[in-house]
């Protein structure tokens, strides 16, 4: 569609504007709607009145007006808008007259005498093009200078919702929009809407997940390649049903989605993060091509302060994992003083007695003190391993190995051990129901799993008393119940007891690292398990520990 163009003619000779108007209202290239005035003080008005609704594209200025020059109109007229461009007209040839008035805010300078319609065309049509140009000149700089602004805001915190907050609000003033958001792809591309700035009245959408098809299809590849999607108006355009109804719901006419391309290394490919969306909802709204540039640029700059704010939170979860793992070596090698120093002189008494008075002891003595030796060793063993795998889990590097395992067996086999070294007060039994096949992972784990419970309530248990094992083979699981009649642990203090190094204030001189239970905690979770504790104090504990069964193939 063309374009009509508005000129204002301010002449005092009525035969000059007359003619001014024939020569425009013929130009082939382009359309005028012209408006006339007299004197200099009627032109600043009619110019002041439109300017309040469209303002004047040109204006033909008469150098000689009854009331005042060009030059003293030119110094009268408000700061016009850049596209409004001015022709100073004049019957005399006077250089300095023309200097003057380029110099004065003129655009170009005609000669009255002998003017012919092709080049009064030409030179309105030119004054357009260089006040359009002009005008796309400075509205370029305002926008550099905004997104240098906004870019400054967005890239000062680095925490990432506070990037997002500023980066939506900041884009919405600077669009004139009626909402910003910033959505966050999952990996199923269904995604969540993290950040918003929303016109008042309209609805607000932060928080909320979003399943589109669009995204899974088409969409997703084309915002991987980079590419924007410009919706005028949502009902006219070749949308996707299912999309147009998401946009409908939030009360969208028209959008403007750019994505958000992070670098991933050391392939050095964009990952589709998200997007960041304008919407306009009060009506549709055909998007210009500066501003679609703008929003481009500005999901750029945001790109890169989510790389930076990620980045740092990955290093602040780093330092912290670094931090907890110092401490917990410093934890270990307190614990390690402390618990090896018993057994460490145990075996060195044992094994001095055995050396000194090898002669002077009979068998059953010589035989004790090798059991306290063995016993020992077994118990600082057991310590090194533990710490070991509590090591490997503190680092992530705990693996299993996947093979069939029958717990009656191995429960079996631990019993059949404890018993060995077990008080004569504490009685040890195990009892089973059900089917116990079924049950996948790593025996190794898994024993010193068991181990650890059996050993805890036959520890825990001084006074003796009925350890009881239960195992129960239901149709998707196993569940084994391991009960004492001992200590028991204090109410408050039952949430706490899987953690490392904790253990019951109750415990009293009873030998132990707290590690036993985290162990017990993590392999079971990597088995897909869980286990759990019921306690009385001063009367008993019972551990309760699922294993799930793998279907078969």
């Amino acid at each position: 569609m063309q374009t009509t163009w508005t000129v204002l003619v301010i002449d005092d000779s009525a035969a000059d504007r007359t003619l001014y108007r024939r020569y425009l209202t013929r130009d082939p290239h382009q359309q005028y709607t012209l408006l006339e005035a007299s004197s200099g003080a009627q032109g600043l008005a009619c110019y002041s009145e439109l300017a309040q609704d469209k303002p004047v594209d040109v204006i033909l200025l008469d150098f000689a007006l009854p009331d005042m020059t060009g030059l003293q109109f030119l110094q009268q007229l408000p700061d016009h808008y850049p596209q409004t461009a001015i022709i100073m007209l004049t019957a005399y040839g006077d250089e300095e007259v023309a200097v003057s008035a380029l110099k004065g805010g003129a655009q170009d300078y005609l000669l009255k005498d002998g003017l012919q319609p092709d080049r009064l065309q030409h030179t309105v049509r030119n004054v357009i093009a260089q006040a359009q140009l002009r005008q796309q000149v400075i509205k370029t700089q305002e926008r550099q200078r905004l997104l240098t602004q906004i870019a400054f805001q967005i890239r000062q915190s680095l925490e990432l919702q506070q990037t997002l907050n500023t980066a939506v609000t900041e884009v919405r003033n600077l669009l004139q929009c009626d909402r910003v958001l910033a959505y966050q792809f999952a990996t199923d591309m269904s995604g969540t809407i993290i950040a918003e700035s929303v016109q008042a009245g309209y609805p607000a959408t932060l928080g909320q997940t979003i399943t589109d098809t669009y995204f899974q299809h088409q969409g997703a590849q084309d915002y991987c390649a980079g590419r924007s999607q410009i919706v005028s108006n949502i009902h006219t355009a070749d949308l996707n049903p299912c999309h147009r109804n998401l946009l409908a719901q939030f009360a969208v006419q028209a959008s403007l989605v750019t994505p958000i391309l992070v670098q991933v290394k050391p392939e050095n490919r964009n990952q589709l993060w998200g997007l960041l969306v304008a919407h306009q909802c009060s009506m549709p709204r055909a998007w210009q091509t500066d501003e679609v540039h703008t929003l481009h640029e500005l999901a750029i700059h945001l790109a890169i302060a989510i790389q930076h704010a990620e980045l740092l939170a990955k290093t602040q979860t780093a330092l912290k994992k670094e931090q907890a793992l110092s401490a917990f070596k410093s934890q270990i090698i307190t614990t390690v003083s402390h618990e090896y120093n018993a057994p460490l002189t145990a075996i060195q008494t044992a094994a001095e007695t055995l050396q000194t008075h090898y002669q002077n002891l009979d068998l059953a003595k010589q035989e004790r003190l090798l059991a306290i030796i063995e016993q020992k060793s077994k118990h600082m063993a057991g310590l090194v391993k533990n710490m070991l795998l509590v090591n490997q889990a503190e680092l992530d590097e705990l693996q299993i190995a996947q093979a069939p395992i029958h717990l009656g067996q191995l429960l079996t086999y631990l019993l059949t051990e404890h018993q060995i070294t077990a008080a004569e007060r504490h009685h040890l039994a195990l009892s089973t129901q059900g089917h116990l096949e079924g049950v996948v992972g790593d025996r190794s784990l898994l024993q010193q799993v068991f181990n650890n419970l059996i050993s805890n309530a036959i520890k825990y248990s001084p006074d003796g008393g009925k350890i009881e094992i239960q195992l129960i083979g239901e149709a998707k699981q196993v569940v084994c119940h391991i009960s004492d009649e001992g200590i028991g642990i204090p109410r408050a203090e039952q949430r706490l007891i899987f953690q490392t190094f904790s253990r019951g204030s109750n415990v009293g001189a009873i030998e132990g690292t707290g590690l036993g239970l985290h162990i017990a905690k993590i392999a079971v979770a990597l088995h897909g398990g869980t286990i759990d504790v019921m306690s009385q104090e001063g009367h008993s504990s019972q551990f309760t520990v699922c294993l799930p069964k793998t279907e078969p193939a």
